[in-house]
């Protein structure tokens, strides 16, 4: 059963209408419900507010790193492990092909149902899953293949093995590795972006989010717990906080905005991955037509002007 959000529940029943026109075969009510749904989701997700936008990259049905991964990569195979410790569920790494592109795929996966859930560690990484990204991509980087890194998390784990580990290390490795892999590299930010636990699979020559997610230094509750010390102000910390694709992209801090099925792409996850496949491969292109020299320049440069200002 889908799940709806309560700004969506108009389209809830324009949807059931319509099935129940279609079971009746009469197809001149399923054309004026048609274009009566066009008309609600226009109307509402053309004019969502940042905590909106907050829900839709949280919902339930959003497709996370392997819903994407299943339906855009072929021929594939799982790396598992760091070498050091053990392997860390919340992150996936494949290589296949995405068309013709033999790739090295790194995510973030939060799971699904209780026991998934708990495998994948609710989406946040130990030390070892960010250790095992690092040695996929290092290993991609030998072969000279294209890395692409889907981002969903809501932040590194923060437990107390995850400290005896050096999650911070970890993350800090991370960082300045990828800056420095000889690769192309193309990072998507597709549900929540949260904090190191997102910037650690982050940096690349090409920073992307879908239309409804959102990157954020900490999560809109953790915001209202700090500075107002009350949960119920997490809208008003969203709205504060510039967390959402456009408010980043105004803002100088990502390169791109995916368009996803403006519906969302938990009601067309097909089309949401057709637009990651689309991107990917067509920016992938573009970073083959500079030399590695422009392209690690470039690079370097974007990441020294992040928070750069002028008064």
């Amino acid at each position: 059963m889908a799940t709806y959000l309560d700004f969506e529940h108009k389209i809830k029943f324009i949807q059931e209408d319509i099935i129940s026109a279609q079971v009746r075969h009469d197809e001149g009510a399923v054309e004026t419900l048609q274009k009566n749904l066009d008309k609600e989701v226009s109307k509402i997700f053309n004019n969502l507010s940042p905590f909106q936008q907050l829900q839709l990259a949280r919902h339930i049905d959003r497709p996370y790193a392997l819903d994407y991964i299943n339906l855009i990569m072929r021929d594939k195979y799982e790396i598992h492990g760091d070498r050091h410790f053990r392997d860390d569920a919340a992150i996936l790494c494949f290589i296949g092909y995405i068309g013709d592109e033999k790739v090295m795929v790194i995510g973030e996966q939060k799971g699904r149902g209780t026991k998934n859930k708990i495998k994948r560690n609710f989406g946040m990484p130990h030390p070892e899953g960010y250790r095992k990204a690092l040695r996929a991509a290092k290993l991609a980087e030998k072969f000279n293949i294209p890395v692409l890194m889907l981002i969903d998390t809501p932040g590194a784990y923060p437990g107390i093995g995850a400290e005896e580990r050096n999650q911070s290390e970890a993350i800090a490795r991370n960082l300045l590795e990828l800056s420095q892999l000889q690769t192309q590299t193309i990072s998507i930010v597709i549900g929540e972006g949260g904090s190191g636990g997102a910037l650690a699979i982050g940096v690349a020559d090409k920073f992307a989010m879908m239309r409804y997610s959102v990157f954020s230094v900490i999560s809109p509750e953790g915001c209202s717990a700090i500075l107002w010390n009350d949960p119920a102000k997490v809208e008003a910390a969203t709205n504060a906080m510039k967390i959402t694709s456009s408010d980043l992209k105004e803002l100088g801090l990502i390169d791109d905005i995916i368009a996803e099925p403006l519906i969302g792409a938990h009601r067309d996850k097909d089309t949401a991955a057709t637009a990651i496949a689309e991107y990917f491969l067509g920016e992938l292109s573009k970073l083959r037509e500079m030399s590695s020299e422009e392209r690690m320049d470039v690079r370097y440069k974007k990441l020294i002007g992040v928070g750069a200002f002028s008064e």
